[in-house]
């Protein structure tokens, strides 16, 4: 799997991406957003690569990023960085022991792989649990970008938005329903989580890739 950010870095997707890390960088001014939960309403939407972009970007701007595979049901991101997934966040929620980084070929940026899918994934995701994680985490980087499940497939995604300082939903033009769009709201609205913005995948060139912030 490639990531434009690293394949095409002067085209107009990859600009987006540096946009959307600056977007987030303001919009962090009067209350932070160094813990982010990357989702989206269906599985039709590839957020996971949208993350591993926007993670590339935030590392080629300088920060110290970590991406934790959240999404211990379909895990992607050892494969979109080429990284070994045999142990991960699964093993550091079910035992309490210190995650496991792996260091990319991008300066600046590690991955907390998902590690082996464990039978029942929800039963790991305790509030107590991924806040001490990612407490653990934030210590060691500028960003930490989690990717969860679909909002609308598994409750996973809500669980994670306790946790973190906000979350960007990923919708695609022409493929995510409307209808869809506000159900996933309406749960994040639920258990309180700040949405601090929605990204736009597969949009017109002159389109911004940054839907909505603020």
């Amino acid at each position: 799997m490639s990531l434009v950010t690293l394949t095409d870095p002067r085209s107009p997707a990859a600009e987006a991406y540096q946009a959307l890390r600056t977007n987030i960088e303001f919009s962090g001014l009067e209350q932070a957003l160094r813990c982010l939960l990357v989702t989206c309403p269906d599985p039709q939407t590839d957020k996971s690569r949208a993350l591993a972009n926007l993670a590339v970007a935030m590392a080629q701007a300088g920060d110290r990023v970590i991406v934790v595979d959240g999404d211990l049901r379909r895990p992607q991101q050892h494969a979109l960085f080429h990284l070994a997934n045999h142990q991960g966040l699964g093993d550091a929620l079910q035992h309490e022991e210190p995650p496991t980084l792996q260091e990319t070929e991008v300066p600046n940026l590690q991955v907390l792989t998902a590690g082996p899918v464990p039978p029942n994934p929800v039963t790991l995701l305790s509030a107590g649990r991924l806040r001490r994680l990612l407490a653990e985490l934030r210590e060691q980087a500028d960003y930490v970008l989690v990717d969860a499940p679909p909002v609308l497939t598994v409750t996973d995604a809500a669980l994670w938005a306790t946790a973190v300082d906000g979350v960007v939903l990923v919708i695609t033009a022409g493929r995510t329903r409307r209808e869809h769009a506000a159900r996933a709201r309406e749960v994040l609205d639920k258990v309180h989580a700040r949405i601090v913005g929605a990204v736009l995948l597969n949009a017109e060139q002159d389109a911004a890739l940054v839907g909505r912030y603020g």
